[in-house]
């Protein structure tokens, strides 16, 4: 499949992603998937205590954090039924934030049968760039359900 050549599982929506972040870094870290676009999952995270550094500032963790959550989602509902783990994720930071609402956006770069790899854009409220990251999936045959 091509990466810019797909749509959506049909059936795919906000309320079922956001329902899997239940008890999970996702939701400790207040990720909340916003927008399912065509080629494009986005999700926001609030830049507050939860996800400052200790200069008060967005720690580079969550940005991580919050690419990571966008790629594996979005892969996973591309991936056929298989599961997805991260192999490699890179980001390069380039803007401080110390308040508000940062909104990650990740889009494919290659949809492969047994590998994915998705870039994330993540902005502050004002839509600058703080950070650009990419991650590496790898598919794998989806463990059978204990019995």
């Amino acid at each position: 499949m091509a990466a810019r050549d797909f749509t959506w599982p049909e059936g795919t929506t906000l309320a079922a992603l956001n329902a899997r972040s239940a008890g999970t870094l996702m939701e400790a870290l207040g990720i909340v998937f916003t927008e399912l676009g065509e080629g494009y999952l986005r999700a926001t995270m609030p830049v507050d205590a939860r996800t400052h550094q200790p200069y008060g500032l967005l720690h580079g963790g969550a940005s991580v954090a919050l690419a990571e959550t966008l790629g594996s989602s979005a892969g996973a509902l591309l991936a056929g039924g298989n599961a997805v783990v991260g192999l490699e994720i890179n980001a390069n930071h380039l803007r401080a934030v110390r308040e508000g609402t940062v909104t990650g956006t990740t889009r494919p770069l290659h949809i492969g049968r047994s590998t994915q790899v998705w870039e994330i854009e993540i902005e502050d409220e004002a839509g600058r760039p703080v950070c650009i990251s990419r991650i590496t999936l790898a598919v794998l045959p989806q463990p059978p359900a204990s019995a």
